[in-house]
């Protein structure tokens, strides 16, 4: 059996003023052993075993107990790639600006609907990676579907995407919700992996702590010009999106996430920062875009 929590509704209908005493008593308990931070919404599993369970699996993760296979498959990728360069593939217009082909025997991230370019790149990315609920939600079925060799999810996804042999989740640390927002960037994937206004936050942690040298990031136009805004911070597509590399990217009504790009490169100059200071390079070799965070580079340059 699986209790709604979220108001105390195992104690029965009669007892209203129980409730009101033992609610704050009761969560104030229950953050203890729930961190609140890597849950998106509680309203979305309601079953607070769950949410203590992830809790307690990732402390013990980040002080070296390993209980579950998940947190074995993801320890295995620190330092997975050492030394090598990887891309992080964006999904701006600006990518058919570019022969992907050249990637194809490269180690790669792509995130949200890049598997909609899979025919004109000639592969899917080696590790997919998602943050957005509303994008997760409304392609859930084609995410489900999609077989690369490996899928990084967040547990707080766990109520409409299905963990597969292929699936790795991890435990986010998602403080949007704090009177000043700060991107929090994780050296340990193990233990949680921060947000920093949009996914590519969360791959640029992921290649640090697989110990990729050199990341390149191409598509990240950095522009969403074309985005009709309505005050709202969820966008409802109502005819085709230009301001991905195709025109269906988003179809009528599906949801995405007002894209806030002044919070986008708050994360992005955190994470340059941190590779920098430690002895290793992001670069940006999109076609064009506005993205200034990081040093430029020629993607046709880097294959001569």
């Amino acid at each position: 059996m699986v209790y709604n929590f979220s108001n105390l509704n195992f104690l029965g209908s009669s007892n209203m003023s129980l409730k009101k005493l033992l609610k704050p008593v009761f969560f104030s308990f229950l953050n203890v052993f729930i961190d609140k931070n890597s849950i998106l919404d509680v309203r979305k599993n309601t079953n607070y075993l769950d949410h203590i369970w992830y809790t307690f699996r990732f402390r013990m993760a980040g002080v070296g107990m390993i209980l579950t296979k998940n947190e074995e498959k993801l320890k295995n990728f620190k330092d997975k790639h050492k030394g090598k360069r990887c891309f992080i593939i964006g999904n701006g217009p600006s990518l058919n600006k570019l022969d992907l082909t050249l990637l194809k025997n490269e180690i790669t991230f792509g995130v949200n609907g890049i598997y909609l370019n899979k025919e004109k790149m000639g592969f899917l990315p080696t590790y997919y990676v998602i943050e957005d609920y509303l994008i997760a939600e409304d392609r859930a079925s084609e995410i489900n579907a999609l077989r690369v060799e490996t899928k990084f999810v967040p547990t707080y996804l766990d109520y409409t995407l299905n963990k597969d042999a292929n699936t790795v989740n991890f435990n986010a640390y998602l403080n949007y919700r704090d009177k000043i927002f700060e991107p929090n960037f994780s050296n340990d994937c193990l233990k949680r992996i921060g947000v920093g206004g949009s996914v590519t936050f969360m791959c640029l942690q992921l290649a640090y702590y697989m110990g990729f040298e050199e990341v390149y990031m191409i598509g990240f136009d950095h522009n969403y010009d074309k985005v009709e805004k309505s005050g709202s911070a969820i966008i409802v597509t109502k005819e085709s999106d230009e301001n991905h590399f195709v025109p269906n990217y988003y179809t009528k009504g599906e949801r995405w996430h007002d894209p806030n790009v002044k919070r986008m490169e708050k994360g992005f100059s955190v994470a340059n920062e941190f590779f920098i200071n430690n002895g290793r390079k992001v670069f940006n070799a999109t076609y064009g875009g506005h993205l200034e965070v990081f040093e430029r580079k020629d993607f046709n340059k880097i294959f001569k």
